[in-house]
């Protein structure tokens, strides 16, 4: 089964996605809690950084070079999570990247047979599960769809391949 996404069509730039190296990337979600905890309110992306950045400074500061016993215990609580969690990660700085052309104004997911059509604005919500309970998603994925709201969290959609804008 092919493992790559592409995001066409309406596009300044056609790009291919691999959901294999997102379980690295710092802006996966914890999909178990995300929409149960999801405030009305998002905190912007470059503050996030900046408060991970500010903290970590912090630590190595008050710490100093000495790595004590709750750093190894902290990174295998974090080795646990990754190994047993559900991951996904937001659509739209993918599709910022594409760059929709001026036209475009929908967002199609293509599984298999079944196209799913939503609005771009409501695509900027999109968010893209890759991971269950540790594992790719092999057999249905390679992502599965949930609208930004939740209202598909228990049924979302599966073996999307493909992303068309138009």
């Amino acid at each position: 089964m092919e493992s790559i996404i592409r995001i066409e069509g309406k596009v300044q730039y056609s790009i291919t996605l691999d959901p294999g190296v997102w379980i690295f990337d710092d802006r996966r979600l914890d999909l178990d809690t995300y929409f149960t905890e999801q405030s009305a309110e998002e905190i912007d992306e470059l503050e996030a950084y900046t408060k991970a950045a500010s903290k970590q400074w912090e630590r190595e500061i008050s710490e100093g070079a000495i790595q004590p016993p709750t750093l190894k215990t902290e990174r295998k609580y974090k080795k646990e999570q990754l190994l047993t969690g559900s991951f996904g990660i937001k659509f739209a700085p993918f599709l910022k990247n594409a760059e929709p052309l001026e036209g475009a104004s929908s967002v199609v997911f293509v599984s298999g047979k079944t196209e799913v059509e939503i609005p771009l604005a409501k695509a900027q919500d999109v968010v893209f599960g890759f991971s269950k309970k540790g594992k790719p998603l092999k057999d249905d994925g390679p992502v599965h769809v949930y609208f930004g709201d939740g209202s598909n969290q228990l049924s979302p959609l599966k073996h999307v391949n493909r992303i068309i804008i138009k």
